[in-house]
C-alpha cells in the first residue's frame, strides 16, 4: 500500500485500521450515491493509499467585511482521504468517514 501522507504522521485509529487491513467496505455514515458505490466490490474494496488533507481556516479582523464580527474565524479542518481501487481498476479518493476496515480481512 502506498501511504502518500508523511509516513511518520500519526493516523487516527479508524484510518490506521483501514491502512493495516488494506481493504475497506462502506461505512454506515455513507452519503455516496449508489451508482458510485456500484463501481466497487461490495465486501472488499482494495485500499491503495491514504492521504492527509488540511483545509486552512480563515480569520477576518476587518469589521468592514463582516459588520459586528470584528474577529471572525473558521478553524482548520483535517481530512483523511482513502484511495480506493474500483472493479475496473480505476482509482478514486473518498473521505475516510465513508469507509471502514473490512472485517475478517
Amino acid at each position: 500500500m502506498n501511504n502518500v501522507t508523511d509516513q511518520y504522521q500519526n493516523l487516527p485509529e479508524r484510518v490506521a485500521a483501514i491502512n493495516t487491513c488494506g481493504v475497506a467496505t462502506w461505512s454506515s455514515e455513507n452519503e455516496l450515491s449508489p451508482d458510485f458505490m456500484q463501481r466497487f466490490d461490495a465486501d472488499s474494496i482494495p485500499v491503495l493509499g491514504i492521504r492527509h488533507v488540511r483545509i486552512w481556516g480563515l480569520q477576518v479582523d476587518d469589521e468592514k467585511e463582516l459588520p459586528g464580527h470584528e474577529r471572525t474565524s473558521i478553524a482548520d479542518e483535517d481530512l483523511w482521504e482513502i484511495i480506493l481501487e474500483a472493479k475496473d481498476g480505476s482509482h478514486y479518493e473518498v473521505n475516510s468517514k465513508f469507509v471502514v476496515a473490512a472485517k475478517g480481512k
